[in-house]
This record gives structure tokens, sequence and C-alpha cells, in this order.
């Protein structure tokens, strides 16, 4: 797949949408916090929504253009999307919701039909009516609907928002399956786990612009900025004043670090996810670096996890320090070490 969009919109008097991407063979996510503008730029891709100007276009096919004015009617977009809420016909059954867009005699829908509803699980559910099935089951059906249409382009739209985890889970792994031979899917999610799991390619929005898009992997590795950390579930980011070429002072934590790499003059900020930490169970060395002794804040304790929130122990002022996260297995640890280790590599240098 080939998609360009470059689109601007005044979503509100407070809101406006400025976006613009390229993607080629990928599955790209869209991810982002809720209201930075994901859904609205799928509607403008879909033909649901209208950009005020800009362009779209899909295996250069162009779709909308504002200069030429171009504004292709949604079923002639060859868009297939999947709604939040799949957004199935109530009246209809799932036979009927999965042919509904058909132009063909009822018998050549039918025998269109059959495979798609073996193929999602939905044979003996043929005759059965939105209210009447799960909401993996809805699902199912919505997207045995779109993809019965052979679109070019493939838009979900928060797919797994309306699941339990338990069927979220289950759902993912049966959408990858389903999927996994298509490279025509961009899917908008906030949940950083759904993106890490299903896509290639990352885009990160915030306040309806794009921060940055890349690897998805890659992006989580090095985000680059401190929007795009957060996003991307870094809960431990403070601002820095550099003391070195690699070396630097985390100012909310009263705590000097040293980078794996040099520090560019445009970094503001270091960034520390909560699994990174390692447990130092030794006397440190006087020339021990990147070590901090915990003084334990609070504890929260999940299912699996332990998070351990602590301020740094040997802050000269630590009463006035920012507390940091350390997230463990419950499983791992018979007893809580006096202090960590934070590995060089695993620092984030973050652009405000």
């Amino acid at each position: 797949m080939s998609i360009q969009v470059s689109i601007r919109k005044q979503v509100s008097r407070h809101f406006r949408l400025e976006t613009g991407f390229e993607n080629g063979d990928a599955c790209l996510g869209i991810l982002g916090a809720s209201g930075c503008g994901k859904s609205m730029t799928l509607k403008c891709i879909a033909g649901i929504e209208t950009p005020d100007a800009g362009h779209i276009s899909v295996n250069g096919r162009v779709l909308f253009d504002s200069s030429r004015k171009i504004n292709l009617k949604p079923q002639a977009r060859r868009v297939g999307y999947l709604f939040q809420n799949y957004a199935l016909f109530p009246r209809m059954t799932v036979l009927e919701n999965i042919t509904a867009a058909l132009s063909l005699p009822k018998q050549e829908k039918l025998q269109k039909a059959r495979p798609w509803i073996a193929r999602f699980g939905l044979t003996d559910l043929a005759d059965r009516y939105p209210r009447q099935l799960s909401g993996g089951q809805q699902q199912r059906a919505a997207l045995a609907r779109m993809l019965i249409q052979d679109p070019e382009c493939i838009l979900l739209d928060e797919p797994f928002s309306a699941l339990d985890t338990h069927l979220r889970e289950q759902m993912q792994v049966h959408l990858l399956q389903i999927l996994e031979s298509r490279h025509d899917v961009i899917m908008v999610t906030h949940s950083r786990d759904e993106a890490y799991r299903l896509c290639d390619e990352l885009l990160v929005m915030d306040r309806g612009r794009v921060l940055t898009k890349g690897a998805a992997k890659a992006l989580f590795q090095h985000p680059g900025s401190v929007p795009a950390a957060r996003i991307t579930g870094c809960k431990n980011i403070s601002p820095i004043r550099r003391t070195g070429p690699q070396e630097l002072y985390a100012l909310d934590w009263g705590l000097s670090l040293h980078a794996a790499v040099p520090i560019e003059d445009s970094i503001t900020h270091v960034g520390i996810r909560a699994h990174d930490f390692q447990p130092v169970w030794e006397t440190p060395e006087p020339a021990a670096y990147n070590q901090v002794r915990m003084a334990i804040t609070r504890r929260a304790e999940e299912p699996f996890e332990q998070a351990l929130l602590f301020t740094n122990g040997d802050a000269s002022n630590p009463g006035e320090q920012g507390e940091i996260w350390w997230k463990y297995s419950k499983y791992q640890f018979q007893e809580i070490p006096e202090r960590l280790f934070i590995p060089p590599e695993a620092l984030l240098l973050l652009q405000g």
C-alpha cells in the first residue's frame, strides 16, 4: 500500500488538525492521547469528514484534493472502515450485515458471503441479530462486512476499545492472523501495548499534529521527545542540566547520570522506563555511576507486578525531589535492594 495524506481541518474553535504522512508496505499505527486527532484523520481518509484543504491518495488514486476540487464519496474510495462500536445495522442479521453493501443478486451475495462467514467463525451465527452477539462476535461480523468488499485500504478505529481485557488479547491474536498477508492497514489506538504488538510503523500524534513517525520498536527505544516518550508509556521524565559530553544532572531527582552517547545541545530532558532499572545487591564502589539509593514513598501492587515509587535517598534536598517509578515481577525478588542501577543505554535523551 502507498498512502499519502496532507490535510488541514479546523475541527473546533480550539482544535485544528494539521497532519501529513506517507506510508508504504507496512501496518501503520497512529498512537496518541484522546482528542489528539487520530480518529478525525481516519474519518478524513474514509470520506466521512472533509478536510478544509489538502490531499489524500491511496496507491496513486486521488481520494481528496482541495486544489483540484476532488472529493470522492465514501463508497467510491474503496476504503474499509471499522468503527469503534462496529456500527452493525441492528435490524439486520449477521448475513444481511455482511452483504449489505454488495450490489449483487441475492444468490450471488450468499455465495460470496459463505467463505467470509466460515473464515470468521460465524456460520452458526448468520441468522442472529447484533443484540444477540458478544462484543467479539460483533467485531468479527464487522470485519467480514468490511473485507468482503475487497478494500484497497483498511482503517481500524480503536478496534479493541469495546472489549474486556481477556477478549481484547484473544481478538488481537485473531486479527493478526486475519490480516497477516495484508499491509494496507492503518490502526488508531491509544494503547501503547496494542501499537507495539500489532504495528510495523508508528505515527505519534499530539494536539492535531504529527510528533514523529518510524519503526514501532525503534520508536519505543528512542522516542526522541518528551510528548512521544509519555505517549509510549515512559513514567519517569525529568528536565536536565548538562554537566559533561555524556553526563547530565536530572533536576527533578537530584541525580547525576552517565549516558551511552554524547548529549546534544537540543536535549532538555531524560527519561527512564519503569522496567529498565536493575537491582544492586553489593555495596557500590566509590566510582560507581548511575546508581540511586531508594527512599520508598509508595507501593502499588498489580496482579503480576509490583510498582515502587521512590525518591533519591542521596539527594541533598530529598523532600523536594520528584518520585521515580520502578516496576518488576512480583515473583522476581525475595527482598528489595537498597539501590538500583540505570544502564546508560536505557536513558532516553529527549527534546522538550
